[in-house]
């Protein structure tokens, strides 16, 4: 199973947010995805590993093409985690926005 952490490590770099960011529309072979990226295929391949062991993007061969799309069920991880926290946030705001009325008074 796939935790936050993984998730936010995966994430951690501009270059796999960028691939995800490329990825939200439509599933790309793995040259597609390469092309305007400065490095070498294997390179990029090594990014797509971790963006894959995080479960954020699924990778598929059909004969001698290699496709990558976003994984639904990795986003979920980050979803679960943002909603475990945000009543905790919500009540730290509401108290930021008692304050700031407070000095209005």
């Amino acid at each position: 199973m796939t935790t936050a952490a993984q998730v936010f490590q995966a994430l951690g770099d501009a270059t796999r947010r960028d691939m995800m960011e490329r990825l939200t529309d439509t599933a790309l072979s793995v040259s597609a995805l390469a092309a305007p990226y400065d490095m070498t295929l294997t390179a990029v391949g090594q990014h797509l590993a971790i963006l894959e062991a995080a479960g954020l993007i699924k990778t598929e061969k059909i004969g001698r093409v290699r496709s990558c799309a976003i994984n639904p069920a990795g986003l979920e991880v980050l979803e679960q985690w943002a909603r475990a926290r945000r009543p905790l946030w919500q009540r730290r705001l509401d108290r930021l926005g008692d304050m700031l009325d407070e000095d209005d008074a």
